[in-house]
């Protein structure tokens, strides 16, 4: 399961406006905290994703022209590649309200 199928997602760096960081949090830094462990969670997910699909590939007996000359192999980890890194993904999540986050310590006041 890819989180980064988004196709509106950059898949370059984009200068942000910092002000529209905290609309949810009121906090900039909770924010960041926010993204920064939604990027680890996307991170991970493409992480296994990508090794499950390598995975098919590996065998126990391989010879120096089978891993060179596997072009399939090659495609999957460009495809990988060229998909926008998961923080940037987790921003733009963040600030189109898909991400869910709560702050215990402020439930409690």
């Amino acid at each position: 399961m890819s989180q980064n199928k988004n196709t509106s997602t950059p898949s370059s760096t984009v200068t942000r406006d910092l002000r529209q960081l905290d609309k949810g949090t009121e906090n900039i830094y909770e924010s960041i905290v926010v993204i920064a462990k939604r990027a680890n969670q996307i991170a991970v997910d493409v992480k296994e994703e990508l090794n499950g699909k390598l995975s098919e590939f590996a065998s126990n007996n391989d010879n120096l022209e089978e891993v060179f000359e596997n072009r399939e192999q090659i495609e999957i980890s460009k495809h990988y590649e060229r998909m926008p890194k998961a923080s940037l993904v987790a921003v733009d999540e963040f600030l189109n309200d898909r991400v869910y986050f709560r702050n215990p310590a402020k439930e409690q006041e």
